[in-house]
């Protein structure tokens, strides 16, 4: 990171002081200002600038687009079908590094939607739009021959029939931001339309078909029966809010809260201000134990889900004041563990396991957007987020890859099942959270008052008026 050094005449003391073959006396604290030498950070420190940021955005951005285009193709021969009305059980999306159709590419287009909010860079508009208007334009065909049982790519399928939240529930919010674009309008005129039997489809299944408790909560049949799984906190809930802001209608805003709610009774750790990964129904909850495994992502499914849900539940909504309560609690939790170098540990409490990046984007993101949006002290926690964007910026590579990324992962009952996941370029989970921390980094320069004073990131009420390195919080010296 680049950054501007201010000099003046203790600094160059200093430099002086400290070049090999001075003619200073030696370095000592009466003769020095040692509290100014530079610290050797491994990873980055102080205030990016927003072109900076962008600049890894954009990076990541050419990388996934040239990485899996939008095109649907004959699986045997491998050309393009453009007519929708040759589209057959034989045709597939072009197969690339990625699926446009996973929970993971839900993530990512709801990213690149903030990203051209943040940015106002038609690209972000323009892959978002590309990719809803081919699998809108598909649905229909795909759907009809769903109804004549022919089986086809399961990219597609996914879409036509979810089994499970992963595939409904990602997508299915990042379609209805991109309806409710641009004041309701859509960022483009012909998504609202074309995308709303999408979306009908996946609430359709989210609502009505989505296995659950016996209380309604989300729940999976494995590994164990009546499993609960973080994870589906984000993969079910924000569509379900965002349905409340698409329709107006109250009843998916109550649902919303009644999920994240029935979630926290199960996974919510206050002693910790974590939550567990996994939680298994026990037929006698009095003798019952659950092991609490803090895994890092996991706990950003849930961040992040308590972010969707605050940004669009009204604000007299009678619960409201308990989401927004949890998810305070869940930042001051989050802030206290991270690692010196910016990163966040797979296993967020345990040293012992390795940095992982795709959480630490995550929560990134969720710091920031909640202080830009008040819910956070910026002088608590706008350090933490820039620190945060520095070993973000760190893990992508000049291709635009995102590394350190965990895989895909299920639910265990000990440490080394978390400690031991391997990390791929190719784990899709990144991707979407360091374009999504990037936007809102971006918002929070802009939105913000960072300023470096002794060399540490301080966040103030307003612009102060100083180069000094040193200053009072109004940018005066009286000290």
């Amino acid at each position: 990171m680049k950054r501007t050094t201010i000099y003046t005449a203790a600094t160059a003391l200093l430099l002086a002081a400290t070049t090999p073959g001075s003619a200073q006396a030696p370095v000592n604290d009466n003769n020095t200002p040692l509290h100014l030498m530079q610290p050797q950070y491994r990873i980055g420190y102080g205030i990016p600038k927003t072109e900076e940021v962008k600049q890894v955005m954009d990076r990541v951005l050419r990388y996934i687009d040239a990485e899996t285009p939008a095109e649907l193709v004959d699986k045997h021969s491998g050309k393009a079908v453009t007519d929708l009305n040759r589209i057959d059980e034989n045709t597939q999306l072009r197969q690339g590094g990625f699926r446009l159709t996973s929970y993971e590419w839900g993530v990512t287009y709801s990213a690149v939607l903030a990203a051209y909010a943040a940015t106002g860079d038609a690209a972000y508009r323009d892959y978002v739009v590309k990719r809803f208007r081919l699998l809108a334009d598909a649905f229909p065909r795909f759907r009809q021959l769903h109804q004549q049982g022919k089986r086809f790519d399961g990219n597609i399928r996914r879409v036509v029939d979810p089994h499970a939240l992963d595939d409904a529930g990602a997508v299915c919010a990042s379609m209805i931001k991109a309806v409710l674009g641009n004041d309701g309008k859509g960022i483009d005129a012909a998504l609202p339309t074309a995308l709303r039997p999408l979306i009908d489809n996946y609430i359709d299944y989210i609502m009505n078909r989505e296995y659950r408790l016996s209380d309604g909560t989300f729940a999976r049949l494995r590994p164990q029966k009546n499993t609960v799984w973080l994870d589906d906190m984000f993969m079910g809930i924000p569509p379900v809010a965002y349905m409340g802001r698409l329709t107006g209608e109250a009843r998916y805003y109550d649902e919303a809260v009644r999920q994240v709610l029935g979630f926290s009774k199960r996974m919510w750790v206050p002693e910790k201000k974590l939550f567990r990964h996994g939680w298994v129904e026990e037929a006698d909850e009095s003798t019952a134990w659950h092991p609490a495994f803090h895994w890092g992502r996991a706990n950003g499914w849930a961040i992040l889900t308590l972010c969707e849900v605050l940004d669009v539940l009204p604000a007299d909504h009678a619960q409201r004041p308990q989401v927004l309560s949890l998810l305070r609690q869940h930042a001051e939790g989050l802030a206290a563990l991270q690692h010196s170098d910016g990163f966040w540990h797979q296993l967020l409490d345990r040293n012992d396991t390795y940095l992982e990046t795709s959480a630490t984007a995550i929560y990134t993101y969720c710091l920031a957007h909640a202080v830009n949006q008040g819910w956070l002290s910026p002088k608590a926690f706008g350090p933490v987020v820039l620190l945060g964007w520095h070993a973000v910026q760190s893990a992508v590579n000049d291709r635009g890859q995102v590394e350190n990324v965990c895989v895909g992962t299920g639910m265990g009952f000990e440490p080394a099942f978390y400690a031991y996941r391997p990390v791929h370029v190719m784990a899709a989970h990144g991707y979407g959270p360091v374009l999504w921390a990037g936007a809102e980094v971006i918002n929070l320069l802009r939105q913000q008052h960072p300023k470096l004073n002794d060399s540490a990131v301080q966040f103030y009420d307003q612009e102060v008026p100083t180069r000094q390195p040193i200053f009072n919080y109004d940018g005066k010296i009286r000290f």
